[in-house]
C-alpha cells in the first residue's frame, strides 16, 4: 500500500527511535538521520530537499526514500509513528509524503481509527470493519496513481493513524481476518462504509454516481424487537438551526464552490425546502428560493450546500427542515436529522450494535451487502 500522509504540504518533520537511511530510488545511500534526530523535509524547485535544521544543507533530489536501518522499526511523520518506509515527492502545490507498507500493517492503523476504542464484548465489529477496509483498499489500489499514492490517510478514502491508533481489539480484527475480503462474482466489491444510518441504509444509485450494485440496496438496520442497531450512536438524532443571515452566509460561501454560483446571486433567501426524497426517505433534492431564482440542489450535494453554522458538512440527508418567515426572507431555519454519513453500505455503529446483540462478523457483512460472499484473498 502507498498511502499519501501529507499532500501539497509545505512541509514535513521526519524522524525515527531508530536510524533512518536517506535513500535515492536507485537505492543510492544520499544520508543518514540518527536515531531521536527529526529533519525537515520541504518542497524545492529541484525537486524535494531534507536538512537535520533550518539553515543546514539539505539533501534534494527529485525523490527521496527514508527507510529504516531496521525493517521492524517505525518511522515517524509530524510526530506520528508509520510501519514501512517513507517516499518524498514534489507535487504541483508543495510536497507529498507517502507511506509504503504492507497491506495488513497498514489495516492496524485504519481499524482503531475507524472505529475509535472498542470494547472486547464489540471485536465482532471490528472484525467486520477490517474485512471491509481490506476490501475497500483492494478494490481502490491506483486510485491516486498520478498522485504518486493509492489511498489518501483521511476520510476521502479511509482514515489511517499509523502505529499510534492502533489498539488490541482492532489489532485482532485485522489478524483473525487475514486476507479476508467481501466479493461479488469473485471480485472485491464497492465497499463504502459510514458512522450512522438512523434505521436505514440508502441506495448506492443514490449517493455515489455509477454505484448502482445488487448488494448496496437500501436496508432497515431494526433490531427484532422493533428499535435500531445504531442508535447507540452520539448521532443517532442531531438538531441544526440556522438564523436567516446565518443561513445566507453559509449558501454564499457553499454554492459559489459546489455549484460555481456566484454568491452576489444569493441575496435574499425567501425559502429552503426539500424538493424530494429518496426511497429510504433521504433528502433527493433540495430547492432553494433566492430572490426570484428557484435553484435545486441534488440529493449527493446536499449536505456541502446547506452546511451547518459552523461551516461542516451536513450529517446526513435525512433530515426534516422548519422555515419561520419574516415577511418574505428565512428568519430562522430549523432542521432535525438522524444518521451521520452518506448511509451506503456498512454502518459501523449498526456493526457496534449488532456484535452487542451476538452476531458475528459475518453475519454483519450479510446483512449490510446482500447477496455477496466472503473470500479469502491470500
Amino acid at each position: 500500500m502507498q498511502v499519501g500522509l501529507v499532500v501539497g504540504g509545505n512541509g514535513a518533520v521526519i524522524g525515527g527511535a531508530a536510524p533512518l537511511r536517506v535513500l535515492q530510488p536507485d537505492g543510492t545511500t544520499l544520508a543518514d538521520i540518527r536515531a531521536g534526530e527529526t529533519w525537515r523535509a520541504t518542497a524545492l524547485p529541484a525537486g524535494v530537499g531534507l536538512a537535520p535544521g533550518a539553515g543546514a544543507p539539505a539533501t534534494v533530489a527529485e525523490q527521496l526514500l527514508v527507510a529504516p536501518l531496521d525493517s521492524g522499526v517505525p518511522v515517524r511523520v509530524n510526530g506520528r509513528s508509520y510501519h514501512g518506509t517513507l517516499a518524498l515527492l514534489r507535487d504541483r502545490t508543495g510536497l507529498t509524503v507517502v507511506n509504503r507498507v504492507p497491506m495488513e500493517a497498514y489495516l492496524l492503523g485504519v481499524v482503531s481509527a475507524e472505529m475509535g476504542r472498542r470494547d472486547p464484548s464489540e471485536r465482532e465489529a471490528l472484525r467486520a470493519q477490517a474485512v471491509i477496509s481490506r476490501t475497500y483498499a483492494l478494490r481502490n489500489l491506483g486510485r491516486w496513481r498520478t498522485e504518486g499514492f493509492d489511498l489518501y490517510a483521511t476520510v476521502s478514502d479511509q482514515v489511517y493513524g499509523g502505529i499510534d491508533a492502533e489498539t488490541p481489539e482492532g489489532r485482532d480484527g485485522v489478524e483473525s481476518t487475514r486476507g479476508q475480503i467481501v466479493t461479488w462474482n469473485g471480485e472485491p466489491i464497492d465497499a463504502f462504509f459510514f458512522s450512522t444510518c438512523g434505521g436505514r441504509t440508502e441506495d448506492g444509485g443514490e449517493v455515489f454516481r455509477g454505484a448502482v450494485r445488487p448488494y448496496l440496496r437500501s436496508m432497515s438496520d431494526a433490531t427484532p424487537s422493533g428499535g435500531v442497531y445504531c442508535s447507540i450512536s452520539p448521532r443517532y438524532r442531531w438538531r441544526e438551526e440556522w438564523s436567516g443571515e446565518g443561513l445566507r452566509g453559509v449558501l454564499r460561501r457553499s454554492l459559489p464552490a459546489v455549484l460555481a454560483l456566484e454568491a452576489s446571486r444569493v441575496d435574499e433567501v425567501r425559502d429552503v425546502r426539500v424538493g424530494g426524497r429518496t426511497g429510504s426517505g433521504r433528502v433527493g433534492m433540495l430547492t432553494l428560493v433566492l430572490g426570484a431564482e428557484q435553484l435545486d440542489v441534488d440529493g449527493p450535494q446536499v449536505r456541502q450546500v446547506l452546511r451547518t453554522p459552523a461551516g461542516e458538512i451536513l450529517r446526513s440527508t435525512a433530515f426534516t427542515l422548519e422555515a419561520r418567515r419574516s415577511g418574505r426572507r428565512i428568519a430562522r431555519l430549523v432542521a432535525e436529522g438522524s444518521g451521520n454519513g452518506h448511509g451506503v453500505g456498512l454502518c459501523q455503529w449498526g456493526a457496534v450494535g449488532r456484535a452487542r446483540a451476538g452476531q458475528d462478523y459475518q453475519q454483519i457483512l450479510a446483512a449490510y451487502y446482500g447477496g455477496t460472499e466472503l473470500s479469502r484473498m491470500y
